[in-house]
């Protein structure tokens, strides 16, 4: 039952939760507490002290109020909710004294510091600080660190809030980073010089108040007010992560996650945040035809000429490619359905049924997993499928949650108990008495490692069994953003994609660059860069990047979302 407690803040009474702290109930009440340490989803540090408030008949100096909880606040001599108040001068004193501390060693650099203009830092100093120092001693200078290629430091602008450290440690799951020596002396430092090993690393430049922790891809060649910022939608694993793109002119510049608490909360994997670059280099921006052996530029008229000419006649076969959006895959069915084809988008040969959503996507939400005490893994490594996701294991892992591994012995950060590799070793859990499990919130995830090899369907169906005896939830952990959406349409050919593309004349493939097309058929190619695909096509296609088009995309848990286009295709890209 919730502990609901009535607190009067700044002469507005709100009634919260007792276990809420005094920071939160702030925000209930649309009152803004200036914060450095403090985020709410990481555990409390209480070491910035930016958030202090007072509290009236409390003690005597005002208190942090991201590390007070609301039931411990003392009521009024006659019962009176208690009152907090956070613009009295004693609050305003002591932030001011705070700031300047902070500034104290901190260096003046603002000019030329990445984080200008979205600093935290700058923010709260226009506030709280002033505009001249009493510090006349010697500023401490402290060495960079070498955290990798991906998160540049300048440590002396460091404030010692520790986020970077709490996240490592409670997110991410890497213990490299940590905090040493006392007062003046204090400073983030890394184990013996060890660089991140986490696929969510870049998540600390965006939780870094100030300048210390930012990106290298990304340093010195924007400005935060130069760059035009559109919401949209990561494709990059099948998780659909909300993300915002950055772009300057023509060009993505970075790439940032959005908060949306059903998906990604607010993280985001670093292969999704620095694909950017990739989407300038490599990229196919003009129409291909191959002439006596060699691809020649051609213009939009003259491929489709070779196209239709190949076509005539022939037996056709459509490859839907894992970064393919639902309208395409649509476009792509009608045209070679026409044309008396069939299309197909398991290009891994992965042994997904048709017509049956609850086995291809699952009942559980990804949600779940926070709420899950058993979770069991068939044949999945998250931590490089879909490392947001295996934070959340994480975070249920560290709740109470009891995760086994049926596949290969991996780290995934956190424990879990192996109960073996292949499919007899399945078979055997079904078998086992699992009564145990039934009154208990339990989630079964099957990865597409599972699904891929030749006994896949039977893989499928004793992991459904398995979900079934334990009154489980059930996920399929996919691993290419198009797919849930092309399953939904029925992309489906009658006999796998290897079948396929051997009785087909001509293959139309469709940004597919991981399905083999022997010599023979003729291939048309169409994707936004020139990979595998295209260098076996005999046209090419130029098509845009997911930056350059609004469509729809479902991800892993069946849930569909809508990109925004951020930028424009190069040349005749389409």
């Amino acid at each position: 039952m919730t502990d609901l407690r009535k607190i009067i803040i700044d002469e507005t009474e709100v009634e919260v939760d007792g276990a809420m702290t005094l920071i939160q109930a702030c925000e209930v009440a649309d009152i803004e507490i200036p914060r450095f340490c403090y985020h709410e989803r990481l555990s409390i540090a209480g070491n910035c002290r930016m958030c202090l408030v007072e509290v009236v008949g409390g003690p005597p100096k005002p208190a942090a109020s991201c590390a007070m909880q609301v039931r411990d606040l003392r009521p009024g001599p006659e019962g009176q909710p208690p009152v907090v108040k956070t613009k009295s001068p004693m609050v305003k004193k002591a932030r001011e004294g705070v700031m300047e501390f902070l500034l104290i060693n901190h260096p003046l650099d603002c000019p030329i510091c990445d984080q200008g203009g979205e600093c935290d830092l700058q923010d709260q100093a226009m506030a709280y600080g002033v505009d001249f120092s009493r510090f006349r001693e010697a500023k401490r200078a402290v060495d960079d660190l070498d955290l990798g290629p991906l998160v540049g430091t300048q440590m002396t602008r460091c404030i010692s809030c520790t986020r970077c450290v709490r996240f490592t440690s409670e997110v991410a799951g890497i213990k490299q980073m940590g905090q040493t020596g006392r007062g003046e002396d204090s400073e983030i430092t890394t184990y013996l010089s060890q660089t991140l090993d986490s696929e969510l690393q870049g998540n600390i430049i965006d939780l870094c108040p100030v300048g210390a922790l930012t990106s290298k891809p990304y340093s010195f060649t924007a400005r935060p007010w130069e760059l035009k910022k559109t919401e949209t939608i990561d494709v990059m694993d099948a998780l659909g992560s909300n993300i915002r793109v950055d772009t300057k002119g023509r060009e993505v510049m970075r790439i940032m996650p959005r908060n949306h608490d059903g998906v990604n909360e607010e993280w985001l994997s670093d292969k999704s945040r620095f694909v950017w670059d990739g989407l300038r280099r490599q990229r196919l921006d003009k129409p291909y035809v191959r002439v006596n052996g060699k691809l020649e530029p051609a213009t939009w008229g003259e491929a489709f000429a070779a196209i239709k000419a190949a076509v005539k006649g022939k037996k056709v076969a459509g490859l839907i490619g894992d970064l393919v959006s639902t309208e395409a895959a649509f476009a792509l069915q009608n045209l070679i359905g026409s044309l008396g084809g069939q299309v197909e988008c398991r290009v891994d040969d992965a042994k997904l049924p048709l017509g049956n959503r609850s086995a291809y996507v699952g009942t559980a939400t990804i949600d779940d997993i926070d709420s899950s005490e058993v979770i069991q893994l068939i044949g999945s490594n998250p931590r490089t499928e879909a490392p947001v996701l295996n934070a959340r294991l994480r975070k249920a892992w560290i709740n109470g949650a009891n995760i086994s591994l049926l596949g290969e012995v991996v780290d995934l950060t956190y424990d879990y108990t192996h109960v073996g590799t292949d499919k007899i070793d399945l078979d055997t859990l079904v078998a086992k008495d699992l009564s145990d499990i039934k009154g208990k919130s339990s989630l079964v995830i099957v990865g597409q490692g599972a699904l891929q090899g030749a006994d896949g369907a039977d893989v499928l169906a004793a992991a459904m069994a398995l979900t079934e005896k334990t009154s489980s939830k059930f996920m399929v952990l996919h691993t290419a953003a198009g797919r849930v959406g092309a399953m939904d349409l029925g992309c489906l050919s009658d006999f796998g994609v290897d079948r396929l593309v051997k009785g087909a004349d001509v293959v139309f493939n469709l940004s597919s660059d991981e399905a083999t097309v022997a010599g023979g058929p003729f291939v048309i190619y169409q994707g936004s860069h020139g990979d595998r695909g295209a260098h076996r096509a005999d046209v090419i296609l130029p098509a845009a990047a997911y930056t350059e088009e609004s469509a729809i995309f479902v991800n892993t848990e069946g849930r569909p979302q809508m990109t925004a286009r951020a930028g424009f295709a190069p040349g005749d890209a389409r």
